[in-house]
């Protein structure tokens, strides 16, 4: 099991990047901006995802209990949803599910400002300097972030 968590956490796919991130802004479905400036001092963690993805289903308890369990401490999550049919899919999506995290209505010139995103879902991760310290296609869990945070945390 401890291979398998150690594998995950590689398999984050922590690509290291060196600048510090431009400048993102995002308003939620509540109305709220989220900029990457405003969470200096924490991880934030940017999922790109659809109501219409299997992939993307199964990670968002992961994204949940993440977001819950790190919020008033060391990490953020929000969500941008991609390739919907109406604002109310989404917000009905993310009631259903009892999403917590923030939601944002993206699109992909929206998403250019963290980078090109060509499949779903895919993460972005930045550090609490606000640097882009990871970028990964494909599904998360929630362990593998908190390993992956872990470690560059000790380092």
């Amino acid at each position: 099991m401890k291979t398998l968590r150690i594998a995950l956490a590689a398999s984050l796919a922590m690509i290291s990047l060196c600048a510090i991130a431009d400048e993102f802004k995002f308003k939620d479905t509540q109305g709220h901006q989220q900029r990457l400036s405003d969470y200096r001092g924490k991880w934030v963690l940017v999922n790109f995802w659809a109501t219409w993805c299997p992939p993307c289903q199964k990670e968002i308890p992961d994204l949940i209990a993440l977001h819950d369990a790190h919020k008033d401490k060391d990490l953020v999550v929000i969500g941008i949803a991609m390739e919907y049919a109406s604002s109310k899919v989404v917000t009905d999506f993310a009631t259903k599910h009892g999403i917590t995290y923030p939601i944002v209505l993206g699109t992909y010139k929206l998403a250019a400002q963290i980078g090109s995103t060509t499949s779903l879902p895919e993460t972005y991760l930045y550090d609490p300097a606000g640097k882009l310290t990871g970028h990964q296609s494909g599904a998360i869990t929630r362990e593998s972030v908190e390993e992956y945070i872990n470690e560059k945390s000790r380092k």
